[in-house]
């Protein structure tokens, strides 16, 4: 504002002079904060994005002074509008900004070739390129010691000679980078994966913008969309001939052995989109130049296809799954929780737990489903929540049903009628199950209890009592030696009396 309505400067001469004056107050406050040892002192300590730091906060500063000019100059009307030319008034500030920016491009590009010492370039020539890379990098550090030997003040305008030595220091930057895109193109060429060639340019990340190793790279782009189309139309063949598999529950569909099938086939499909839709992100976000060439629009095509099949399938399973769902849960749940099978070993009937595979099946989908954030039906996201009580209940009702089976199944005739009374206790218990108590029904977890502490009670007794009759029989073992034993010949009278 002062500028403005001052009467001290408001004609052209006295501004031009005051605005000169501020320009040198902030190259002289800028090269306080920062100057030439500063900036070497950052770089020798390994921390050149400090530097890079200030340099920025130095140009921000020179900028919004410009700025600030710019729109009081735009307000000052009439008498008092500013009559002065602009090219004139900030020759030192725009050489001290061109200075900033030329060392801001010093320490970008030893930012940028720092990365060289990490990397590891793989494949069959991986150790001879690395070699090369790291050869590279030494070279890189020695060109950036001898830059920073000069013996002037490199924040310093007046020192003229920064140019030459700069412009020295930027030719050999200039030839390692070709050296460093000469390396690059061989190792994409060396990597057979498309995913693989992205994973190379993800390891040189920072340097791919330098204009000498964008121009090698941009040439590699018509190999990448080739190799890329070739995926998608593989993609393409692996969904069409197993789709077909899928469709009818082959055994040869292409759907992990520990998964249920409407997971199964999601999963699968998954996997495939997953594999086509990283390398079109990285290829839409490699250069606008890619993005011109028809053979990307062919492959956007192609891959927009390919996606709609994927997910058409997939709408296709959940909705086809989702119809089922309410009208087996309601039947299956329905179902005693305990089935008798008559057996001619025993004629009471073996047991059998009556918890439908079609509702294991259902829990399961359930389960994966949702690990694949995929929204399931209300009627089965409730069933779920119950899992662990059915798994509970099914897990104790299938210890009590082995017990009980076993008891039947061990227990000869003989022995039976010892413990026939009990056996009908434990049919008495068990009964409600058979012909009662459905899984949708209450008091399933007091029935359980109840029924195993009768069952496991008989149990232990049938184990001891078999535990009693192989001890006898071992006892019994030993007393199966003949009294007598006849020998092959003739032994006189003493001689048998003495053997027994």
């Amino acid at each position: 504002m002062i500028w403005t309505y001052s009467p001290n400067y408001n004609t052209p001469a006295r501004l031009v002079v005051l605005i000169r004056e501020i320009c040198n107050a902030i190259i002289s406050q800028c090269r306080k904060y920062i100057d030439g040892q500063a900036i070497f002192g950052c770089i020798k300590n390994e921390e050149p994005k400090e530097a890079h730091d200030k340099l920025t906060l130095a140009l921000e500063t020179c900028s919004k002074f410009k700025d600030a000019y710019f729109e009081y100059k735009g307000k000052a009307k009439g008498a008092n509008q500013w009559k002065i030319t602009t090219n004139a008034l900030f020759v030192r500030l725009d050489s001290f900004q061109e200075r900033c920016q030329d060392i801001m491009h010093f320490t970008s590009t030893i930012i940028q070739f720092n990365k060289l010492q990490k990397i590891e370039i793989g494949n069959t020539k991986g150790k001879q390129l690395t070699a090369s890379v790291m050869q590279i990098f030494e070279e890189f550090n020695k060109a950036v010691e001898e830059f920073m030997t000069v013996s002037y003040d490199i924040m310093d305008i007046e020192k003229r000679q920064f140019d030459d030595d700069f412009f020295k220091f930027r030719n050999r930057i200039k030839e390692l980078e070709r050296r460093l895109a000469s390396i690059l193109t061989q190792s994409f060429d060396d990597s057979d994966t498309i995913i693989g060639k992205f994973k190379l340019l993800d390891s040189f990340e920072g340097l791919l913008f330098r204009p000498i190793i964008q121009d090698e790279l941009e040439k590699k782009h018509i190999t990448l969309l080739e190799l890329y189309k070739q995926d998608l139309k593989t993609v393409q063949q692996i969904f069409m001939e197993g789709r077909s598999l899928v469709d009818r529950i082959d055994e040869r569909a292409p759907i992990p052995n520990n998964l249920p099938p409407i997971a199964g086939a999601l999963n699968w499909t998954n996997g495939l989109y997953e594999r086509i839709k990283e390398p079109m992100e990285r290829l839409s976000t490699l250069s606008q130049s890619i993005q011109d060439r028809e053979e990307y629009k062919d492959v956007q095509k192609l891959y927009a296809s390919l996606c709609k099949n994927l997910r058409e399938f997939e709408d296709q399973k959940i909705k086809q799954w989702e119809n089922g769902v309410e009208e087996s849960t309601e039947e299956k749940l329905n179902q005693y929780l305990l089935v008798r099978e008559e057996t001619p070993i025993a004629p009471e009937g073996f047991l059998r737990v009556n918890f439908d595979p079609v509702l294991v099946r259902l829990l399961r989908e359930v389960k994966y489903l949702q690990l694949l954030d995929i929204k399931v039906p209300e009627r089965a996201s409730t069933l779920f929540k119950k899992v662990n009580v059915y798994r509970s209940q099914t897990g104790n009702l299938e210890l009590i049903v082995n017990m009980y089976n076993e008891i039947l199944s061990t227990l000869l005739p003989v022995e039976k009628p010892l413990l026939q009374e009990r056996i009908d206790k434990i049919n008495k218990s068990l009964q409600p199950g058979v012909d009662n108590l459905r899984w949708n029904s209450q008091g399933i977890d007091n029935f359980i209890q109840q029924c195993m502490g009768i069952v496991k009670e008989v149990d232990d007794l049938v184990k001891k009592m078999k535990d009693n009759v192989k001890k006898m029989q071992e006892l019994m073992a030993k007393w199966e030696k003949p009294l007598f034993e006849r020998k092959n010949k003739p032994l006189f009278p003493e001689d048998l009396e003495q053997t027994h």
